[in-house]
């Protein structure tokens, strides 16, 4: 029996009480901070332990089987598949999933909903795959010209936070554009049907549209945000002696599958477009722009989220920005440091 098997998509809904966040935004920060991470169990007692590993469009899964750190796990590991980060955060809290891999935002609508959550791992997406579409003969050649405009975008995800900071660096605010929340395949119909003006959108969805529909980018996030994302892990499993073992192992296993991905890029990307189903330009673009290295969990980067964080409070997406810092945990960054580069 395979040690790694895969669960059909979990179809957690874009609707997982995201809208908590937004009403009654009680900030629960006593809960938050670094936990006291329990004593470390050889790897040899995990044999009883199932990892539950949240993925978005197979990216995680399939990374981790082209490079082979699938291989001779001492536990086991279970896949779920969501639409985006903010329904993984959910799932973290509730206790559907121990560890995954989210944009730059999701952990922001986590901590100001009290999630119970920690941030315990940084990865480079580079920005360049987060971007604002138009259609090719749309009039729209700025983000400037969004005023009155609809944009389609994932409310709490990495697109959200981009959005807003194009927004601002434009002069304009939520309120100059109509912000219309939808996950990724209601986006697209939405989009293409001109019924959104434009399209927030994240890798591979966006190397996606742009070999299949005549569209634009207006923006990018390089340079506007920190193009990070962030592993976050539930705090039963941290809690946890063997799942906290379990899980240091796996992201390790993780680090060096991204390194071997790094390395190795033509054949991570045909084994990555064939193992989510997309044609191969589409992956080796997407992996060429977005790869999920490793970086530290530096103070530099969580800087850079609070900034983020306070803009959402200041257009009023959360009523009140959390602590940033209060949800990262870096109980992992010394079994990780010879892994990361040197970016933030």
């Amino acid at each position: 029996m395979p040690t790694s098997r895969r669960v059909i998509a979990v179809r957690v809904a874009a609707v997982l009480t995201l809208a908590g966040v937004l009403v009654g935004c009680v900030s629960r920060e006593e809960s938050a901070g670094t936990q006291q991470a329990p004593a470390t169990v050889p790897l040899s007692e995990l044999s009883d332990v199932t990892l539950q590993i949240g993925d978005q469009k197979g990216g995680t899964e399939s990374l981790l089987n082209a490079a082979g750190a699938l291989n001779d796990l001492p536990y086991k590991v279970v896949f779920s598949t969501f639409t985006s980060g903010p329904p993984q955060v959910e799932a973290a809290t509730a206790g559907k999933i121990d560890f995954a891999v989210t944009g730059n935002t999701p952990p922001i609508f986590g901590a100001a909903a009290g999630a119970k959550v920690k941030v315990v791992t940084a990865y480079e997406n580079g920005g360049d795959g987060d971007r604002v579409l138009v259609r090719a003969d749309s009039p729209i050649k700025t983000v400037a010209d969004l005023r009155g405009k609809s944009v389609a975008v994932g409310k709490g995800s990495s697109a959200h936070g981009h959005i807003l900071a194009q927004l601002q660096k434009a002069g304009l605010s939520p309120a100059d554009v109509k912000l219309v929340f939808l996950q990724p395949a209601d986006a697209l119909t939405a989009f293409t049907s001109g019924q959104a003006d434009a399209w927030a959108i994240w890798d591979p969805y966006t190397a996606q549209v742009e070999q299949q529909v005549p569209v634009r980018s207006i923006a990018e996030a390089t340079g506007v945000t920190n193009g990070a994302g962030f592993g976050i892990a539930s705090d039963a499993a941290l809690a946890d002696p063997k799942r906290n073992t379990a899980l240091s192992d796996f992201l390790v296993r993780y680090a060096k599958a991204a390194r071997w991905a790094r390395d190795h890029p033509d054949e991570w990307a045909a084994k990555y477009s064939a193992a989510v189903g997309l044609a191969l330009p589409v992956g080796t673009v997407a992996q060429g722009r977005s790869l999920r290295s490793s970086v530290a969990l530096s103070d530099q980067l969580i800087a850079s989220e609070q900034k983020l964080a306070d803009l959402f409070a200041e257009t009023k997406q959360i009523s009140t920005a959390p602590t940033f810092a209060n949800w990262v945990d870096h109980r992992y960054d010394e079994a990780l440091k010879p892994f990361v580069t040197n970016g933030s």
